[in-house]
């Protein structure tokens, strides 16, 4: 049954409960009234997804589609170093839906959100021709701890969480109608937010960070323009995970450079700082790999390392704006 009634379906997916209620007005005002503490700074981002654009029924429920919009949200937050608190969610509702495939939209939201305490505190309801979600998230970091992309400097290693390519090679396993290889899936449809790896990240007094959204060689260009560097990855340390090798060897190099949406954390460390850090992730169970330096102060190019030749790499990760 498609919504009828636009403010019933708001009561239904207003939350029964607030993880800060001390520190919020949420739905129900005009407008959401947000503390987030002394000694910290607001960070803020909003990511949208366009069915046909970003998703269709056919690559994910409707469960994954609100999980993943607010994976992808709370993945910039994590590249600050920040701690996620609120989201905010608009949404363009084709006359057609049912109900229940809203608010299961809504669930994978509470779901993914819960589990870093975050509080839904407002958003916007309206119809259209196609879904559209957009989603806003508030998060904070301590004051002069922000993961600026321009904190890189020459001798920084390089370094990465997780395995790369995984959710395009899920992608195409959707696709193409595979079956099994459901780690990739879950990889593509449910992503898991580096949260805590960029909270470990603020302890160290200079980091450089970026997330896995548009693919790493996108990212890493990213780095290397704000900070004014060059930087020189090694292509036999790019971590792939042993399913996407085994599904499709041939595009597994591809896959990792620019398939992007994997949402991990790609940045830069002081090479003193390495040792100390790969303690820490070990300390708590978090893969994180040496792929590279950071060479001198340049034009912000990216090159791969492969035995004795290098390659510059180009910002080949999705962009919407780019002609088939």
């Amino acid at each position: 049954m498609a919504v009828s009634d636009e403010f019933g379906f708001i009561r239904s997916i207003r939350p029964a409960s607030l993880f800060h209620q001390d520190k919020i007005v949420g739905i129900g005002d005009d407008a959401a009234i947000v503390a987030v503490g002394e000694g910290f700074e607001s960070v803020v981002c909003v990511d949208t997804m366009v069915e046909e654009v970003h998703f269709s029924p056919h690559t994910m429920k409707s469960y994954d589609i609100g999980y993943k919009a607010l994976a992808a949200n709370i993945s910039d937050i994590a590249a600050m170093g920040g701690i996620p608190l609120y989201y905010l969610v608009s949404i363009s509702i084709p006359k057609d839906w049912p109900e229940e495939e809203l608010l299961a939209i809504y669930n994978g939201m509470k779901d993914l959100g819960d589990q870093y305490r975050m509080d839904l505190i407002g958003g916007d309801t309206t119809s259209g021709k196609a879904l559209v979600l957009s989603v806003f998230v508030i998060g904070k970091v301590e004051k002069g701890k922000r993961l600026l992309r321009s904190n890189a400097k020459p001798g920084d290693v390089v370094f990465v969480s997780g395995t790369l390519g995984d959710s395009a090679a899920g992608l195409d396993v959707l696709l193409q109608d595979h079956s099994g290889w459901s780690e990739l899936i879950r990889k593509h449809q449910n992503p898991a937010p580096q949260v805590e790896l960029g909270r470990i990240l603020t302890e160290f007094d200079r980091v450089a960070l970026n997330d896995v959204s548009d693919g790493i060689a996108s990212e890493l260009i990213e780095i290397a323009e704000a900070s004014h560097v060059d930087i020189v990855i090694n292509k036999d340390t790019l971590p792939l995970s042993t399913s996407m090798v085994q599904y499709k060897e041939e595009k597994a190099l591809k896959w990792a450079l620019t398939g992007g949406e994997d949402f991990e954390l790609v940045g830069t460390i002081c090479a003193e700082d390495w040792s100390l850090l790969q303690k820490r992730c070990q300390d708590e169970d978090i893969r994180i790999t040496r792929i590279g330096e950071v060479m001198a102060f340049g034009n912000g190019q990216v090159f791969m390392r492969d035995e004795d030749s290098k390659v510059l790499l180009k910002k080949e990760g999705y962009n919407h704006f780019l002609k088939e």
